[in-house]
């Protein structure tokens, strides 16, 4: 047997004894803000309170589906049925974990802040404007 058919050999033998190492889930958007509350707050509070809330006139889903499949206006969330995963990373790009006031998520729709398409639909001293800073608290 020549050298490098022995180098290959024994190469093949010691890494067929090392294990797999498991790395866990694949981060949720690498290099994007990721609040403290994660994909979890996103659900049980930024959803219903403030992305979707009960009242129809305001929300990014609101009447005429602003931002639902049936738009073109990003982001566009998955509503029927509810993806929660991904409707979370929608949201990571219009987010800013340094400033979470100025993130656009909030800025966009809060009264007379950014220039919005829709309209401005959240008063400034709306209590969803405090559950969406929430979101980047460790203890929210």
């Amino acid at each position: 047997m020549g050298n490098r058919a022995l180098l290959g050999t024994l190469g093949l033998l010691l890494f067929a004894g090392c294990p797999t190492v498991d790395l866990g889930d694949n981060p949720s958007g690498v290099g994007l803000c990721n609040p403290a509350g994660g994909v979890e707050y996103f659900e049980a509070e930024i959803w219903p309170n403030y992305i979707k809330p009960l009242d129809a006139t305001r929300g990014c889903t609101k009447a005429g589906d602003c931002h639902g499949e049936a738009s073109s206006n990003a982001p566009q969330f998955r509503t029927m049925p509810v993806d929660f995963p991904t409707n979370f990373r929608q949201t990571q790009i219009y987010l800013n974990c340094g400033q979470p006031m100025m993130s656009d998520l909030l800025t966009k729709p809060l009264m007379g802040i950014n220039a919005h398409g829709g309209g401005d639909l959240i008063p400034p001293n709306d209590p969803s404007v405090q559950i969406f800073l929430d979101w980047f608290s460790e203890t929210p």
